[in-house]
C-alpha cells in the first residue's frame, strides 16, 4: 500500500476518533524521520505508523485487541504483510495477548525485522495521544496513568516497559550515529 493510501485509510477509518488520528499522524512524522535509519524499510515503516493504530476503528474490531484487529483488517485489504506483521506486533502487543490469551492470534502474523519492530515502537511511545511529541518514559507513565492497574494494557505495559525503553533506546543509538546519513 502506498503511503498517501495508507494516509486516507487511517484517517477514514479514526475520522471519528480525533485523538487517534492525530497521535497516528504524529507517530507517521516520527516514522519520516527515521526514514535514514531504516533504509530500506522506510516505506514499510512509515505506511505501518499511519495504520498503527487502525485497529481501534469499529469498523476493525474483532478480538478487542487493537493490534491484532488492525493487522487482521488491513490483511483483509490486501495490504503488504510486512506493514500487517508492524501493525500486530507494535510496542505491547505480544505481552497484551499473553495477557488476554491471544498469542495463537498474534501468530497468524510473522514478527517482524526487530529493526522494525524497534522503529515503529520507538514512534509509538514517542508520540502522545494528543500528536504532540513526548519523551517515551511519560508516555509510559501516561498508559498506565490511564487505566487501572487490574486492567489488562495496564499490566501488559508495565511488564513490558523494561523491553520498550530498550527497544527506543537502540533506535536512539542509532540515530546518534555521527557516521548516519
Amino acid at each position: 500500500m502506498h503511503l498517501t493510501i495508507a494516509y486516507r485509510t487511517a484517517e477514514s477509518l479514526l475520522a471519528d476518533l480525533p485523538s487517534r488520528w492525530a497521535h497516528s499522524r504524529q507517530v507517521l512524522e516520527q516514522a519520516q524521520r527515521l526514514s535514514s535509519v531504516v533504509v530500506p524499510g522506510a516505506e514499510i515503516l512509515a505506511v505501518a505508523a499511519v495504520l498503527h493504530d487502525v485497529g481501534y476503528a469499529p469498523a476493525a474490531v474483532d478480538t478487542g485487541q487493537h493490534m491484532i484487529d488492525g493487522a487482521r483488517y488491513l490483511t483483509r485489504l490486501g495490504v503488504d504483510s510486512e506493514v500487517c506483521s508492524l501493525v500486530a506486533y507494535h510496542s505491547s502487543s505480544e505481552w497484551e495477548a499473553a495477557e488476554l490469551g491471544l498469542s495463537a492470534e498474534l501468530a497468524e502474523f510473522h514478527r517482524p525485522p526487530s529493526e522494525l519492530l524497534d522503529a515503529i515502537t520507538y514512534c509509538d511511545l514517542t508520540s502522545g495521544p494528543d500528536g504532540a511529541e513526548v519523551d517515551p518514559v511519560s508516555r509510559l507513565d501516561e498508559v498506565l496513568r490511564r487505566y487501572d492497574p487490574d486492567h489488562v494494557v495496564h499490566r501488559a505495559v508495565a511488564a513490558a516497559r523494561p523491553t520498550l525503553l530498550a527497544m527506543v533506546k537502540r533506535v536512539e543509538k542509532r540515530l546518534a550515529e555521527p557516521d548516519r546519513p
